[in-house]
């Protein structure tokens, strides 16, 4: 704890020199093991942008302390999963971009002259072991974690430990020491090492990420770094000629344009999200709300996924309009539902009460659209089912693409009733009165879906963990929550009888 804080005051001092002189710089806390392509990634952004990146080494551990400690700083770089993990628990970080996998490996000098193939041979008398820090280093927790119990015996058997990986991989290098278990990258980042493959290590994969501290002050700056370092074709390629394997990021923009599609009825509750994190982010966000029949039309058109306009995320009124584009969108994650009903005009001057009400003579009746909207295609089916489409139909008037066109014809007065999202009612619920239609299918679930082959599918991946860490925008605009769901495979989304036969 002493070198932690000790590291944290160093951060301090430091980064509170850089805040006085007005340096825009970004501040990063970066575990040893990726040091040295992470220089080279700083060096070349600096040289293509004028951006300075201030890197601040040790172990993830220590690093997390020192963030903790300072809190300040830009980004965190963690050489594993756990190290994310902790930095959740101390809400030390936001948005995470994946960098790298790596896996622990034995660590032996070129032509293994020890002879070493497994971790019974770390015992031997003859065989000098080097480890990294055990309670802060991420090699050596992640090793910890996956040998359980026979980890007691490797640890005793340590005739060198050192803060960081980088350091045991040093004396190895330089012949002080047999065999260490590090990162299969790091092998190869030092001269005269090679790796021993050992099951019982390399099943042990883990993530190596950057994320957003929580204390940072300028992330659309902090995030577009983040996407450099993670990009194929910028940090990736560094990565790679270091012995790293990228995980493989989002093609490199500048200022990437995220295209969403959407239907009408989500647009209360994310219009202002979106604008939040676009700002955030540091992008442009391009949406198209519309009935998701238009939608869904419109990506037929474009014949594939290579149209520079297709959307990188579709957000749907209603699951049965993802099976149509699930070979774009393969996961769809449900985060809303909300209830289909009959609106009418304050104090309901026809008493209106049911769906069979709907068909009084002389009624007014307005419909969203079966071809271009969810809303219009599932109310057909309930009324089909009802057994009241025919007689219905010969009172509606208007058939629009989205029901806040309804709403619209409803306070001008051209309408006496129409079938809308109990949503749509609530923003004008002083002038209107909703009322729930008694049927099984008489409400939506809005599921939200990722492009598979998007060139934007990290960063869209984010719009959707943001969206779900504002589930209070949702509900207030009167959705019911549903983003805790699990996630469903688009093949396996099943239509409902009562719209197969629509």
């Amino acid at each position: 704890m002493a070198l932690a804080a000790a590291l944290g005051a160093v951060a301090l001092f430091y980064w509170n020199g850089v805040t006085a002189r007005g340096d825009h710089s970004l501040k990063i806390y970066c575990a040893a093991a990726l040091k040295q392509p992470v220089e080279v990634i700083a060096e070349r952004y600096r040289q293509e942008f004028g951006i300075e990146v201030r890197l601040q080494y040790g172990n993830t551990g220590s690093m997390l302390s020192a963030l903790r400690v300072a809190k300040k700083g830009d980004l965190f770089i963690s050489a594993d999963d756990a190290g994310l993990a902790d930095a959740r628990n101390f809400d030390a970080i936001r948005e995470v971009v994946p960098l790298v996998r790596q896996r622990p490996v034995i660590g032996v000098r070129a032509g293994n002259p020890k002879s070493i193939r497994s971790l019974a041979d770390l015992a031997r008398a003859d065989v000098r072991l080097a480890l990294a820090d055990p309670q802060a280093a991420a090699i050596s927790r992640t090793v910890r974690a996956a040998l359980g119990p026979s980890w007691s015996a490797i640890a005793e058997k340590a005739a060198v430990t050192k803060p960081t990986v980088n350091e045991i991989a040093a004396d190895l290098s330089l012949g002080a020491v047999d065999a260490a278990i590090i990162w299969d990258s790091t092998v190869a980042q030092f001269k005269g090492l090679e790796a021993v493959e050992v099951a019982d290590l390399s099943s042990h994969g883990e993530n190596a990420s950057v994320a957003v501290v929580t204390a940072c002050l300028q992330p659309a700056a902090a995030l577009r770094f983040a996407r450099y370092l993670s990009a194929p074709e910028r940090g990736g390629v560094i990565f790679a000629k270091h012995g790293f394997k990228p995980t493989g990021g989002d093609e490199w923009a500048q200022k990437p344009e995220l295209i969403l599609f959407s239907g009408g009825v989500n647009r209360p509750a994310v219009e202002k999200l979106l604008r939040q994190f676009a700002d955030r982010e540091g992008i442009t966000v391009t949406t198209v709300f519309n009935g998701c029949g238009i939608l869904c039309a419109t990506m037929k058109t474009m014949d594939d996924a290579s149209n520079p306009k297709f959307p990188d995320a579709y957000y749907a009124c209603d699951l049965c309009f993802v099976p149509p584009v699930a070979e774009h969108f393969p996961e769809a994650v449900l985060l809303t539902e909300t209830d289909i009903g009959i609106v009418v005009k304050k104090d309901n001057p026809r008493r209106v009460r049911t769906l069979a009400d709907l068909a009084q003579p002389g009624l007014r009746v307005g419909l969203c659209n079966a071809e271009q909207a969810t809303l219009g295609y599932m109310t057909r089916g309930i009324l089909k089912s009802s057994g009241l489409l025919d007689s219905v139909r010969k009172n509606v008037v208007v058939e629009v693409p989205t029901a806040d066109f309804l709403i619209n014809q409803m306070r001008a007065g051209g309408l006496d009733a129409a079938i809308v999202y109990r949503v749509n009612a609530l923003l004008q619920a002083e002038h209107l009165e909703f009322l729930p239609i008694q049927h099984a299918g008489a409400k939506a679930v809005q599921p939200f879906a990722v492009r598979h082959d998007s060139p934007n599918r990290y960063l869209a991946g984010r719009l959707l963990d943001f969206l779900k860490a504002n589930r209070g925008e949702f509900e207030q605009a009167g959705f019911l929550w549903r983003g805790s769901d699990a996630p469903v495979k688009s093949k396996d989304i099943e239509i409902p009888e009562w719209l197969k036969a629509n």
